[in-house]
């Protein structure tokens, strides 16, 4: 089913993508200084699970549909770009208020997790540069012959697992570190670049154009 699809040459541009630095990154990092390693865990397993949906929503020709509607895309945009100043503004009450990483030695609890997950699987939907990614990137590596769907989801696959991966391995170095910033002045820096960071991509993508 899959004999000429490229997996290199899919495998080294997801890599690229992969790598370079984005919301998913500071997102990953922000949750995972706030509640530790589950919760970069988590927040990495929302955001490359919404890779399935770019991929499933590309694949069946919607994102045509979205892209060429004004009013969609722009509901689409802005419904991101208000939840990233969401987010943006958490961290930045977080500075404020000089909140820190608490150091847990018991099972985090499962609400933590479940909004850590919605928070990566949220930013990831509502973006709609990956649609825009995923639309053009995917029909230079599919085989008309083959099943659009099945091929798009192979290459969901391979993004999430180095998606996974990447942010996985940055959510373990920030739980590493985690004593460190536990301390009131680290834990307001890290919140207040954080926030700034998000405001300024919540900001860029409404600003966004086509």
């Amino acid at each position: 089913m899959f004999e000429h699809f490229p997996f290199l040459s899919v495998f080294v541009a997801l890599a690229a993508l992969t790598l370079a630095p984005g919301v998913d990154t500071i997102l990953v990092l922000r949750n995972a200084a706030r509640g530790g390693f589950s919760d970069g865990l988590m927040t990495s397993f929302g955001i490359c699970s919404g890779l399935f949906v770019h991929a499933t929503i590309s694949a069946l020709g919607l994102s045509v549909i979205l892209l060429k509607s004004a009013n969609l895309f722009a509901l689409l945009k802005y419904a991101g770009a208000v939840f990233l100043l969401y987010l943006a503004l958490q961290s930045l009450l977080a500075a404020w208020r000089g909140s820190g990483l608490v150091v847990e030695s018991g099972m985090p609890r499962k609400s933590n997790l479940i909004n850590a997950f919605r928070e990566g699987l949220l930013s990831n939907v509502l973006n709609p540069k990956p649609i825009i990614f995923y639309m053009m990137f995917l029909p230079q590596f599919i085989d008309p012959a083959a099943s659009t769907l099945g091929q798009s989801l192979l290459v969901a696959t391979i993004h999430f697992v180095l998606g996974m991966s990447w942010l996985g391995g940055l959510a373990f170095m920030v739980h590493g570190a985690r004593r460190y910033l536990a301390r009131t002045a680290i834990a307001r820096g890290l919140n207040g670049l954080t926030g700034t960071i998000l405001l300024g991509f919540g900001i860029k993508l409404a600003l966004f154009e086509q």
